[in-house]
């Protein structure tokens, strides 16, 4: 399939025809005088020269390098496949699926996506996705509110990604802040007024929280208890949907997305019956046509405004797609055993970090708390450690701007990455 197919004279006179202008300079004909004029632009360039200087500009990026930096989106190994299929051309190029009876194959993967996030977070209905994980966690607030009837006030704790904090009090989201000690949450002052209880397991600090104690102070309020998961992590812990958790959240970056600059990824959210018409984009079905045949449907899209216009109670109508089947593919191909053993490595090798780090003199700032692949480690000039390491070919983890270092290890890591890692920290630190 041709990636860009120029238009012909005839295709050009067809469309201007069709618009009724005469000319391609009609189209611009309201664009003010004072814009027009000579654009101080280099000279043209031939495809050749052009592709050259795009060689040159990025040659100057560096690749490769061994990442240690995590605070939500992770240097994880991703099957060559998932690029495969996901550029695929019936897969790359098509959009939303506004007439659902003939998108079978697109229905078909937004339920595949469904299906994996419902099994990983034990709770029965998952949309196809929302835009990431920040933004999951945000319309997960508003979901709260509306379904309680209470105003948008919902309460969270340090553990909480900084980052999906902000997007929730951009959302006009009043937040209550838990107490944090020792790396956990203590919920029990939960106000009896808020709408939702918010728990990140693990946490920004890598620590495993306890969604049963959130889940149950949150019933305790009449609020609704949504937790926040990395879906790797899902693989090894209890799923939130048997902790009582309402809605599960976060982000799917991990299940076979690089890191990309910081996007396009997908969001997942989950949730129980009682709240599935809550949820907003849309949610996928799976049933027979009359011949008996499978086929895939839009079961429901109740919450957008492409249809319910004013009286819409979310902007969110377009689904992830292409980056859910990223998603899809990766957690097909893992399987449940791959998962678990991409979290058991991870783990293995985070814990195997963190005690050479200590032996080398350095304290993790949450030393009893239970951890997976993150965590913070105590350094007087994280700034410094960093620099440090980049010059010795390493990107360093997370300043937390405290006197502290956020570590993250993956599957990816080899061992003497890891020592190598010890060994300019140790030197710098």
């Amino acid at each position: 399939m041709a990636r860009f197919t120029p238009h012909t004279e005839a295709d050009i006179r067809e469309m201007l025809d069709a618009i009724g202008a005469g000319s391609v300079d009609d189209l611009f004909a309201d664009v003010s005088p004072k814009l027009e004029g000579e654009l101080d632009l280099p000279p043209a360039l031939s495809e050749y020269e052009a592709l050259e200087d795009v060689r040159r500009l990025a040659g100057e990026n560096v690749a490769g390098l061994p990442i240690f930096l995590g605070a939500g989106a992770y240097d994880r190994i991703t099957p060559s496949a998932v690029g495969a299929i996901t550029s695929r051309g019936e897969f790359l190029t098509s959009y939303t699926p506004y007439q659902p009876e003939i998108s079978q194959g697109t229905l078909h993967t937004i339920f595949e996506f469904q299906s994996v996030i419902s099994e990983l977070t034990g709770l029965p209905f998952s949309n196809a996705s929302v835009y990431d994980g920040a933004n999951a966690v945000a319309e997960a607030a508003l979901m709260t509110a509306r379904q309680t009837k209470r105003d948008p006030k919902v309460a969270v704790s340090k553990g909480l990604n900084p980052r999906y904090r902000e997007v929730i009090e951009t959302y006009g989201v009043e937040i209550v802040e838990l107490s944090y000690n020792n790396g956990t949450t203590d919920f029990s002052s939960v106000p009896d007024d808020v709408s939702g209880v918010f728990v990140q397991s693990p946490n920004y600090f890598g620590i495993v929280e306890d969604v049963r104690a959130a889940s149950e102070v949150a019933r305790g309020a009449g609020a609704l208890a949504v937790a926040v998961c990395d879906p790797i992590s899902l693989a090894v812990l209890e799923a939130p949907g048997n902790l009582g958790a309402d809605v599960a959240v976060g982000e799917t970056q991990p299940m076979g997305m690089p890191l990309l600059f910081g996007g396009p990824y997908a969001g997942y959210m989950a949730t129980r019956q009682g709240l599935v018409r809550q949820l907003p984009g849309r949610i996928c079905g799976e049933t027979t046509d009359r011949e008996g045949k499978l086929a895939y449907v839009l079961t429901l899209r109740a919450r957008e405004q492409d249809i319910r216009r004013a009286r819409a109670n979310s902007n969110i109508c377009t689904n992830q797609a292409l980056t859910a089947l990223a998603a899809t593919v990766y957690a097909s191909l893992m399987g449940p055993e791959g998962l678990r053993e991409v979290a058991e490595l991870s783990t293995s090798k985070a814990h195997y970090l963190a005690g050479r780090l200590q032996e080398a003199g350095f304290d993790l700032r949450y030393p009893d708390a239970p951890f997976l692949w993150e965590f913070a480690v105590e350094m007087p000039d994280v700034g410094r450690v960093d620099e440090a390491l980049l010059e010795a070919g390493i990107v360093g983890g997370l300043d937390l701007g405290d006197g502290a270092m956020l570590v993250a290890v993956t599957e990816k890591r080899k061992k003497e990455e890891l020592d190598r890692f010890v060994e300019v920290v140790k030197d710098a630190g």
